[in-house]
């Protein structure tokens, strides 16, 4: 019985054996400069051997449920790619965007209420026609005719009611293009922000795609080391485990991506075409002026701030406005009358005199209009200096953190996935102590990513209290 058993291990083994050398396939090099991790040949036997990770047959092992790689389009609808970069997307979507769009047909608006303060007052002409009847004998009146008589008023206006109602119209023109303006930058921030927020989400995209890439052939290696009995079955399920996370986030990244493009299409109206690139980077360098001048730029040249100093200059002239319109108006007269025996040429003048009423509740509302705008300038101008300053530390902090990034700690962390893996490959260290140092090497280079775009953020929201965006192909 005893010999019977042996001859069934030692043919058992053969069949193993047999079936490993004629399965065996060529291994794919790993990502992140894993592909060293097999044994090398070594001039002397090491103090502990380790285990050979040549791969065997997967399909016999059971195989975890993982969400399906969702494949990348080989080719968007619309042919190649179109390339835009930050600057002609943003004119672009000033061009589109119908809230763009609105504030510049306020704009024409306003100004055809200038072109109605300038107008002059139109006369009226009246004409009256009509029988006459006697009264006395018609040897006394003659016989009896028609008249007729035209009157023709010509309204005079008052010259400084006129001056205030145009300067008034005159400032809501300069209103409307401060609010137009002001719709204007935010949108090329949002372009700018959510161009390089794609960006963002592509580079995660492309990474977690390589993590995953390489957990996928970190688990087969496993896999084949389990068939071949050389490593516990728990491996292979903390491997899946990790695969299947990898995978989760894989998906979520490429999801992300895909909802910052559609962004960008809704902020451009559907004027992107849908294979569209963004021709940028997050390491694209930063031009800004020195602080001293932008603090001197950021009040005078803020939409915000100019669209308030018009709307104080219009309340302005509303209150000139309703005390001028105290003074009596003038209206010229012009009659004449005809009948069979005479002719009628009278000339008069009609002055309405305010004595009862002396507008006294315009010229009180006009007043507290125009102290409600200036408080509210006032306190603008405070918020959006804030605003600003809160901007330039934030743009500070991200040049700090990509510095921090860029000066050394990036390298040391691929200089520590590299020991890692030299000691997985000599058997000083297990698996997930160099997963370990992977995973810390992603949560790097994702904190760099993010600085990088933080730093990008910044710059947008430093450009948009500024009005700092591409005006010279924008027609009002």
């Amino acid at each position: 019985m005893q010999i019977l058993s042996s001859r069934y291990l030692l043919l058992s083994l053969f069949f193993v054996f047999l079936s490993s050398t004629t399965s065996a396939q060529p291994t794919a090099p790993l990502p992140l400069g894993t592909d060293t991790l097999r044994q090398p040949a070594l001039s002397s036997p090491p103090a502990r051997e380790v285990p050979s990770i040549t791969p065997l047959r997967i399909k016999e092992l059971p195989q975890p449920q993982l969400p399906s790689p969702s494949a990348e389009p080989s080719a968007e609808p619309g042919g190649p790619a179109a390339p835009f970069t930050i600057e002609e997307l943003q004119r672009l979507g000033l061009q589109a965007n119908g809230l763009v769009l609105a504030a510049r047909s306020q704009v024409g608006m306003a100004k055809g209420g200038v072109v109605a303060a300038s107008a002059y007052l139109n006369p009226e002409v009246m004409f009256m026609l009509g029988p006459m009847d006697r009264r006395l004998p018609e040897n006394l009146t003659g016989p009896a005719n028609d008249q007729r008589s035209i009157t023709v008023i010509q309204p005079i206006e008052n010259p400084f009611m006129r001056s205030a109602r145009i300067g008034a119209s005159e400032a809501a023109v300069d209103a409307s293009r401060a609010s137009l303006d002001q719709i204007s930058a935010d949108l090329a921030a949002q372009l700018r922000v959510r161009a390089y927020e794609l960006l963002l989400r592509q580079e995660q995209a492309a990474m977690e795609q390589g993590i995953y890439n390489l957990l996928n052939e970190v688990r087969r290696r496993i896999a084949a080391n389990v068939e071949r009995g050389e490593a516990a079955r728990f491996e292979l399920i903390r491997a899946d485990t990790e695969l299947q996370s990898a995978a989760n986030r894989k998906e979520a990244a490429r999801l992300n991506a895909v909802r910052a493009k559609v962004f960008l299409l809704q902020l451009t109206a559907g004027a992107l075409p849908a294979n569209f690139q963004i021709k940028a980077s997050l390491k694209d360098p930063i031009d800004l002026p020195s602080l001293d001048v932008l603090r001197q730029q950021v009040p005078t040249a803020n939409p915000d701030i100019v669209r308030l100093e018009a709307e104080q200059e219009r309340a302005n002239k509303r209150i000139s406005q309703e005390r001028a319109s105290i003074l009596p108006s003038l209206n010229v007269l012009y009659t004449n009358y005809q009948d069979q025996q005479f002719t009628s040429n009278t000339a008069g003048m009609s002055v309405r005199i305010p004595i009862w009423y002396r507008r006294r509740g315009e010229i009180d509302t006009a007043i507290h209009d125009s102290a409600r705008v200036k408080e509210t300038l006032e306190y603008r101008r405070y918020e959006i200096g804030q605003l600003f300053e809160a901007a330039w530390q934030a743009f500070q902090i991200a040049q700090q953190r990509v510095a921090m990034f860029d000066g050394g700690l990036i390298k040391e962390a691929e200089n520590a996935v590299r020991v890692a893996e030299a000691a997985y490959k000599f058997g000083e260290r297990g698996l997930i102590e160099f997963l370990d140092t992977q995973r810390i090497l992603r949560g790097i280079l994702s904190d760099s990513l993010q600085a990088r775009f933080d730093l990008q953020s910044a710059v947008a929201e430093i450009d948009r209290l500024r009005a700092q965006y591409p005006k010279e192909l924008i027609p009002e």
